[in-house]
């Protein structure tokens, strides 16, 4: 059963994978460069900021939504166990920093190839930070966004406009831990009663 840190998990999950595929094969063949992919927040973009160290592959969540297909369905699983459960659509900004363009588009290339082919994150792939129930996992694909849209999330970042792909992560679910109790129905009922005939 997912808990309130399966936000949390999700970003680890996302970044735990991606540093194993560039474990495996390196995108940069420059000697002594190990690429590393890093979960960020705003702050580390500014150009002060040390947790973005070249090369590497930011991982930003700039946006949390309510997952529209499942919130109806858990919503009457709900009303059934009673615990609340919330489905969630998280949105990741995965962002390349290099030294030169080639390198960053190799990164993002690296990045790119390996979510294409593992669209899944699940089992041994999650962190276990949340408590994942066996059946449970993530879907990563690329998020429909428009350019437009994608420069605007990047006005509200200390940091100019930067090559960036969009990736949809879904569906993180927030589950209550301890069920609520049942509590009993009473009727009321006012007004007049009927008479009884003799």
């Amino acid at each position: 059963m997912a808990s309130f840190e399966s936000i949390a998990a999700a970003g680890r999950s996302l970044e735990r994978f991606l540093n194993h595929c560039f474990q495996e094969e390196e995108p940069i063949s420059t000697p002594g460069q190990q690429t590393r992919a890093v979960l960020v927040r705003t702050p580390d973009f500014e150009s002060s900021a040390t947790v973005i160290t070249p090369p590497a592959l930011s991982i930003f969540l700039y946006r949390v939504d309510f997952n529209r297909t499942m919130r109806a369905a858990w919503s009457a699983v709900a009303s059934r166990d009673g615990r609340a459960h919330l489905p969630l659509d998280l949105y990741f900004l995965l962002t390349p920093w290099a030294n030169n363009a080639d390198h960053e588009l190799r990164v993002l290339g690296k990045a790119m190839q390996s979510l294409e082919s593992t669209p899944i994150l699940s089992g041994p792939l999650l962190d276990p930070l949340a408590g994942w129930s066996p059946q449970e996992a993530l879907q990563v694909c690329l998020a429909d966004i428009s350019t437009e849209d994608l420069m605007r999330t990047f006005d509200s970042l200390p940091t100019d406009y930067r090559l960036s792909v969009l990736y949809l992560v879904r569906v993180v679910r927030i589950d209550e831990r301890t069920p609520r109790p049942d509590v009993p129905v009473t009727t009321l009922v006012t007004g007049s009663v009927p008479e009884v005939q003799p």
